[in-house]
């Protein structure tokens, strides 16, 4: 009787060690999630700015928020209303990012409203992303700019360009990642990006 139980417990030791790793392999098997949205990133003539600015999301998702209620540099920068968010869970991630009343550059391109939003999703294992940016009534160099066309370029004085709806992504298989900053203005000694929100998901 004695050696029918200790083959019993010798049975139920080899199957536990065997599927121990099984189990806790699966349990890593997990979506993972980045994301940051900022409402303004500046640099010029020595200035350095991030304004509200959610930073990274961590890889396991959540959800960050942050704003800044008015900025005003002289010649640089003036805006109201900076709002920021990013956040992931379940099987997507998603960022947005939006300010109102921009001035960039002693007037060279102003508007009344702007936003972006961008997202990657899992759907079966796959990975996709999106994005868009909202601008109402961006004028850049005294022309107005009706559309917002992803990536278009504009030229301005003084060596300037101002990229409207500016969106990068990438995805294959089982990642995607997407980053949409709503304007982004170049030029020497420029780097202005307005309202950047950046998604990616890798899919369990």
């Amino acid at each position: 009787m004695k050696t029918k139980n200790v083959s019993v417990i010798a049975i139920c030791l080899v199957a536990t060690l065997a599927l121990g790793p099984v189990a806790s392999f699966a349990q890593q098997a997990t979506t993972t999630f980045s994301g940051r949205a900022v409402v303004l990133r500046a640099s010029a003539v020595g200035i350095s700015l991030a304004l509200a600015d959610t930073g990274a999301l961590p890889s396991s998702g959540g959800s960050l928020k942050t704003s800044v209620a008015s900025v005003s540099v002289l010649g640089l920068v003036s805006a109201d209303l900076l709002s920021s968010a990013t956040s992931g869970s379940g099987s997507s991630s998603q960022s947005q990012s939006s300010l109102t009343s921009l001035n960039l550059l002693g007037g060279l391109v102003t508007a009344e409203a702007v936003k972006s939003n961008s997202s990657a999703t899992c759907s079966n294992g796959q990975a996709s992303t999106s994005g868009n940016s909202q601008l109402v009534g961006l004028v850049v160099a005294g022309q107005p700019v009706l559309t917002a066309n992803p990536n278009l370029a504009i030229s301005a004085p003084g060596g300037i360009s101002v990229i409207v709806n500016e969106q990068t992504s990438s995805s294959g298989g089982n990642t995607g990642s997407t980053t949409v900053n709503a304007l982004h203005v170049k030029g020497p000694s420029v780097d202005i990006v307005v309202a950047s929100a950046h998604s990616d998901i890798t899919c369990s």
